[in-house]
């Protein structure tokens, strides 16, 4: 349907809209582009505050993912508010504004549409500088894969909401959730990586397989190094899987070679919908250990997950 739509393009405008990016970016000068996106959901959590937070580390997370900084912000809530429920949405509005002001980035204004299912989140503007803005699909041959935070958050939420794990069970994929991707975009950036994104919605494998297909490029993930919270291969195995990560397997299937021995289960952990998840990055390897070190010094949780390697274009996990 998106291809029937009349295409969008201008000599500044620096992401095609026949490309898939995280972000638009839009030349200003020589030295500045901005980024341009917005992202908001349902609550993952119960309590508003929590939501809040998540859901702005998550709008942020597409300017991260791609060199910049969140700069200006506006605030998109759907909310019962004929239900004079104010607390509540006072709460996740407090929560995204303190999660900005982490960020350093500005609040200046929103919409708020009455609705009886909650939904929030945040339209961004972010800058960066032309030189330095991270793209899905220029990496190499060989260049080597990191991922920032672990993956399952999508089981665990639902294992959460059918009480097969409590608050304190939850709590790890909470702060993660919770955690803006600064430190790992700013160690991209001194590392000189490739390219990256950041992986929510579709999960590991649709965001890698989208980096795949920009640089017509294969990638080979370790089975070994996917990192995942703790319990979520036993909660997997329950069946406590989110229709979204269902579906993004069944996206990604014809285009990724699993371990013989994987039962139905790992693919829906390969491909589990995160929510605020870490970013994804390639680096040659001659700087490898150069991110290794920015990571380090920013304390910034990190797993080396596999490499980009010759087409044909796919995934293979071995």
């Amino acid at each position: 349907m998106l291809r029937r739509l009349p295409p969008m393009s201008e000599e500044r405008l620096l992401t095609p809209t026949n490309k898939v990016e995280d972000a638009a970016a839009y030349l200003l000068d020589a030295d500045r582009a901005i980024l341009f996106t917005a992202d908001y959901f349902t609550p993952v959590v119960d309590d508003p505050y929590t939501y809040g937070q998540i859901a702005a580390a998550n709008a942020f997370s597409d300017i991260y993912a791609m060199g910049g900084r969140p700069k200006l912000a506006l605030n998109l809530m759907n909310f019962p508010t004929r239900k004079h429920r104010t607390l509540e949405m006072e709460q996740i509005l407090q929560g995204g504004a303190n999660k900005a002001l982490e960020a350093g980035c500005l609040i200046v204004g929103g919409h708020t549409i009455d609705d009886n299912e909650p939904k929030y989140g945040m339209a961004v503007v972010g800058e960066v500088h032309p030189d330095r803005l991270i793209y899905k699909g220029t990496s190499n041959p060989g260049d080597l894969l990191y991922l920032t935070k672990p993956l399952g958050s999508g089981i665990l939420v639902t294992a959460f909401k059918n009480d097969a794990i409590d608050a304190g069970g939850l709590q790890p994929v909470v702060d993660s959730m919770a955690a803006l991707n600064a430190a790992a975009s700013e160690a991209a950036l001194q590392a000189g990586v490739s390219a990256g994104t950041d992986v929510t919605g579709f999960g590991l494998l649709g965001h890698l397989y989208e980096m795949c297909l920009g640089a017509e490029l294969s990638a080979v993930l370790d089975e070994a190094a996917l990192p995942y919270f703790e319990g979520v291969a036993s909660l997997a195995e329950r069946g406590y899987i989110p229709a979204g990560s269902k579906a993004n397997w069944e996206l990604v299937a014809e285009h990724t070679r699993c371990p013989s021995n994987w039962t139905e289960h790992f693919k829906f952990m390969a491909a589990d919908a995160q929510t605020s998840g870490g970013l994804l990055l390639a680096v040659p390897p001659n700087r490898a250990s150069r991110l290794e070190n920015a990571f380090n010094d920013r304390k910034q949780w990190y797993a080396r997950i596999g490499v980009m390697a010759e087409p044909p274009i796919g995934i293979l996990i071995r």
